[in-house]
């Protein structure tokens, strides 16, 4: 299995209620590695430009305005198959539809407030990655 790099975003709803601990302990105890991690406040330039390949989507305004709302952590998880590893661990992105275990199942207030973002594709992780992050700024 190859090991790969992937984005991780731990969302406002999670961050005001304290919860990066926790989640981290889920995304360590199934083997990933957090080998990048800053906790900022999105922009909203920061924010339509990540969230720009939604900008037609009914829901993209609702999303730059969440994303901006309060602080988020950005980190770079590493491990094998990084990407679907991720995803999993996350869980749906509707919250009602995540397995039992799952971060989203467990920790998301809501379909918008579902408490993590990860890459969907290593090409995606890579993009996502080099949009938070330098090349210096990743331990492995």
């Amino acid at each position: 299995m190859p090991i790969e790099n992937t984005l991780s975003i731990i969302k406002p709803d999670a961050t005001k209620r304290n919860l990066t601990g926790l989640i981290n302990a889920k995304f360590e105890k199934a083997g990933l590695k957090i080998i990048a991690q800053k906790r900022l406040q999105l922009s909203e330039d920061m924010a339509q430009k990540f969230y720009e390949v939604h900008k037609d989507r009914p829901f993209y305004n609702d999303l730059v305005s969440f994303m901006t709302s309060g602080p988020v952590v950005v980190q770079v998880l590493s491990g094998n198959n990084a990407v679907k590893l991720n995803r999993d661990i996350m869980g749906a992105t509707n919250p009602e539809e995540a397995d039992a275990g799952t971060i989203r199942k467990e920790f998301a207030e809501s379909i918008e407030a579902n408490s993590v973002h990860g890459s969907d594709s290593l090409e995606n992780a890579n993009l996502e990655i080099a949009f938070f992050f330098a090349a210096v700024e990743l331990f492995s």
